[in-house]
């Protein structure tokens, strides 16, 4: 053993210190706890050495181990007769008929975006879209949830403007079309922002592609960019709190290289159509570490690479490096044994980087090989099967305190308040944010960003005599201040409201992609927020059959302590079966629109924690607007319907900002105006009214506002159908908001303002 030491000290001094024995300061310093090292240390009855240490941090880390929230994930509902493949791959697949699938899945990007936000977006872009594709998927679209702090922080701009660019440069750049998603701002977000990006693919059915390795014997390939030594440590990274020297980890945000990453895809696609691809996986999070340690683990066998044969494009990289590297445009594949000279013809073909490095064993062990010495001896099981599972304790804080209107004292007007309301960053138009993504290249995006609640896109292959064909409808949907205020119903909500959207589109909801943002669960109320939402998520998708079919956990998003609102974003995918049939937001003239679950009587709105608190008191309080899964998923299977029988021009579903926010939005692109059918109770008020305030701004949920030339029917379709609907009037040319003469508001001045507001406060507008 001396002999061997010298040896490797003389070809290697680095690569010698990483074979040297660890201690608990290097596992502590790794952000293991003092537990987990002695874990370690009895599952593989020694003291691991540094680079196996390395390994163990990667994948005990919290974003790769899930440890803290995978005994409530578990609890999800996954599975639907349309579902192929649920969590635990790279992507989740259902059944879209016609013997194809939509692969899709969204992921975060949280702490790279906030220390190097062009890099932290664009790798983010590029690391959901290998998730795509490794399942033999051609990625059609490209979606985000972007949360931000208040505009008026110093940071904000700038990671605003870095953050947008990356995603545009990494999406514009590889040729997929961004086409739909969300930005808010809040103070809470003001050392944490979350940058969660999410990819849909198309694939044939008999094509899917799984990670699991087959085939002791069976040669292991790296494909793609070169290895260097950025993203080392990124997934331990994302594993824990900002403090104030998190600038320091610059080092651990990879750089991405979206031409590179086109080439990936085309070479990667080539080879599918061939029979040669036994398993695959992307080297996202841990790189080398968690796709060969994933792949054996679901494979039940081992791995035994030779580090040496690993392009890198860094001299004297050591073991440790190489495993943890997270550079990107990097894949690792088995092939069937005599295939690989076929193979890589194909990548040099593509100008990419082919290597047979290993080769799969049937030891249950990861073994790897540098500079002619054994790196690394490890068995498989404990990275994986047993990683830590913790049961921390939570409380779920529900807010029960109901907010009447009479409860606010402001002197305001409807349209003083409606001014404030497209001046805030979270309602106003976010164009200048979306113009920046290319949202038509491929010519397949029929709606996107602006245009509708959801996004669409055309499904080659499904065209007949009488229809363009179908299409995919996509959107990503949240309110963290409903489960800041009661996390079960928060996260019921945000399947609810994506579901809505969906159906605004004219789609019906199939699946969801949920990435879980969240503080430090090991605090007893951001544990029971993690909890809380997964309760109402699964009673959510439960109801709607929209089975949570992949996904992402971000938690310890938090700075000095501070943790962000609680963000469990959801995206969703539907089908329309006629993409001409798709419904925008805007109403045409001479539109009736009609409120659906909106009951007759209803006069008092909901308040508590809405927008229209924030205008009016700078902050949210009280309990959310209640849920009722029964009504939402009339009002869904409603809306459908109403569609199917071709008897709408357009929808917008009712959420922030309430009523008259949502109206004001179908009126916009056509500069129509409207006499408001107010309620008998609300005409003897003024425009001051706390009550009628309540009325137009309340976020009471279960609701879609519609357009149609065909009020008669569609009324006759409702009452037959017991469905709860109010007529709010019908669109005129005079550009006027009229409230029975309590107020008039000019739509063209408040378009103005929806137009200008986020470019004036990114200092860019040009008028």
């Amino acid at each position: 053993m001396q002999k061997r030491n010298l040896e490797l000290r003389e070809i290697n001094e680095n690569e010698y210190t990483a074979q040297q024995e660890s201690n608990l300061d290097q596992a502590l310093g790794m952000g293991l706890s003092k537990d987990e090292f002695e874990l370690i240390c009895n599952k593989i009855n020694k003291i691991p050495n540094q680079t196996e240490l390395g390994i163990f941090s990667a994948m005990f880390s919290e974003h790769c181990s899930y440890k803290s929230s995978k005994k409530w994930l578990k609890t999800l509902p996954t599975k639907a007769e349309h579902v192929i493949q649920g969590p635990g791959e790279n992507a989740g697949v259902i059944d879209i008929g016609n013997d194809q699938a939509a692969i899709f899945k969204i992921e975060s990007h949280n702490h790279p975006s906030f220390i190097e936000p062009y890099q932290g977006s664009a790798t983010g872009v590029g690391g959901i879209l290998r998730d795509v594709f490794t399942m033999g998927a051609r990625p059609i679209a490209l979606l985000n949830a972007l949360r931000f702090g208040s505009i008026n922080h110093p940071l904000t701009k700038h990671l605003v403007s870095g953050v947008v660019k990356g995603i545009g440069g990494y999406g514009n750049c590889i040729g997929i079309p961004t086409v739909g998603g969300e930005t808010n701002f809040n103070k809470s977000y003001d050392g944490n922002i979350l940058v969660n990006a999410m990819a849909v693919g198309l694939a044939q059915k008999d094509k899917i592609f799984y990670s699991a390795a087959t085939g002791a014997g069976n040669p292991v390939i790296y494909v793609g960019a070169k290895t260097g030594r950025d993203g080392i440590h990124g997934a331990t990274m994302a594993s824990a709190e900002f403090t104030e020297s998190s600038s320091e980890k610059r080092p651990t945000v990879q750089v991405g290289d979206p031409f590179t990453g086109k080439l990936l895809l085309e070479a990667c696609l080539e080879l599918m159509q061939t029979d040669v691809v036994l398993s695959i996986q992307d080297m996202g999070a841990a790189g080398l570490t968690s796709s060969s340690v994933e792949m054996a683990s679901k494979g039940g066998l081992g791995m035994h690479l030779n580090l040496d044969l690993v392009p890198i494009r860094e001299e004297g990289m050591t073991s440790y490096e190489i495993m943890l590297s997270e550079s990107q445009e990097r894949m690792l594949m088995i092939l069937k044994p005599g295939s690989e000279e076929a193979a890589k013809l194909i990548f040099n073909k593509w100008d990419l980087d082919f290597a047979n490095i290993g080769e799969v064993t049937n030891t249950g062990r990861l073994i790897l090989d540098k500079n002619g010495f054994e790196a690394c001896n490890i068995p498989i099981n404990p990275l994986v099967e047993d990683a830590p599972e913790y049961d921390r304790p939570y409380e779920i804080l529900q807010n029960k305190k109901i907010i009447k209107s009479d409860d606010f004292q402001s002197n305001q007007t409807l349209n003083d308040i409606l001014i404030k309301m497209f001046k805030s960053p979270n309602i106003a138009s976010k164009k200048w944010i979306w113009e920046q993504y290319d949202s038509s290249v491929m010519g397949d995006t029929i709606l996107c960003n602006g245009k509708s609640d959801a996004a669409i896109v055309k499904i080659h292959g499904t065209q007949t005599k009488k229809s363009l064909g179908k299409g995919i409808a996509m959107t990503t949907d949240c309110t963290p201040r409903y489960v800041k205020s009661d996390p079960i119903i928060g996260g019921m909500q945000a399947v609810c409201e994506a579901a809505r959207n969906i159906a605004a589109s004219g789609a019906k909801p199939l699946a969801i992609t949920n990435n879980l943002n969240f503080g430090n669960p090991e605090k007893i109320n951001v544990m029971g927020e993690i909890v809380g939402s997964i309760k109402g998520i699964s009673q959510a998708a439960s109801t709607f059959n929209t089975p949570i079919v992949s996904g992402n956990v971000s938690l310890y998003n938090e700075t000095n302590g501070q943790g962000i609102l609680p963000t469990p974003v959801i995206g969703m995918v539907g089908i329309i079966d006629e993409v001409e049939s798709c419904l925008g937001i805007s109403a045409g003239n001479n539109n009736t629109l009609i409120i659906l679950g909106q009951k007759q009587n209803f006069t008092e709105g909901w308040l508590g924690c809405s927008l229209y608190q924030e205008i009016i008191i700078d902050d949210f309080d009280g309990a959310p607007p209640p849920i009722d899964l029964r009504t939402e998923k009339q009002i869904i299977e409603t809306i459908i319907t109403l569609n199917n029988n071709k008897l709408l021009t357009g929808a917008h579903d009712i959420s922030d900002g309430g009523l008259l926010t949502a109206t004001c939005e179908m009126l916009f692109e056509n500069r129509l105006g409207l006499n408001v059918n107010l309620p008998k109770t609300l005409l003897s008020s003024n425009s001051k009214d706390h009550l009628l305030h309540s009325w137009c701004f309340g976020e009471d949920q279960n609701r879609i506002i519609i357009s149609t030339n065909e009020s008669d029917k569609v009324v006759s379709l409702l009452k037959e159908n017991l469905i709860d609907y109010y007529i709010l009037g019908t669109t005129n040319t005079s550009s006027n908001l009229n409230l029975n003469e309590l107020d008039t508001i000019s739509i063209k001045e408040i378009y103005n303002i929806n137009e200008s507001t986020i470019p004036s406060l990114m200092d860019t507008y040009k008028s």
